[in-house]
């Protein structure tokens, strides 16, 4: 999933790895739309790990993001797929106002 969201490969847009937001560390995140893409493998399936990612992504959107899990399985075989629901997902979301505002953009 790195080597297609690198370098801006995916539709122009900023992504960092492995990037510390809070408490956590996520998966792949665009700070510009307040974006995160998790990836999941099979140790996701149990009881006790679906509660805490539940909570953890509770926890991210508290804090203003928008949350999008997939299973390592889909990233491997459908690939396109993956891609075109980030791209749609930020299509949908307006990057965030910067806070301060730039200067001459105060009213």
């Amino acid at each position: 999933m790195w080597r297609l969201l690198r370098g801006r490969r995916l539709d122009g847009l900023k992504f960092k790895r492995q990037a510390p937001i809070g408490r956590f560390v996520v998966d792949f995140v665009c700070p510009e739309h307040h974006l995160i893409v998790e990836l999941d493998g099979g140790g996701h399936t149990y009881d006790a790990t679906i509660v805490r990612d539940a909570d953890r992504t509770a926890q991210l959107e508290a804090m203003g993001y928008v949350v999008m899990r997939f299973w390592n399985r889909d990233v491997l075989k459908n690939t396109d797929m993956v891609l075109n629901l980030v791209l749609d997902q930020l299509n949908r979301l307006e990057p965030p106002h910067p806070d301060p505002l730039p200067s001459g953009e105060r009213e």
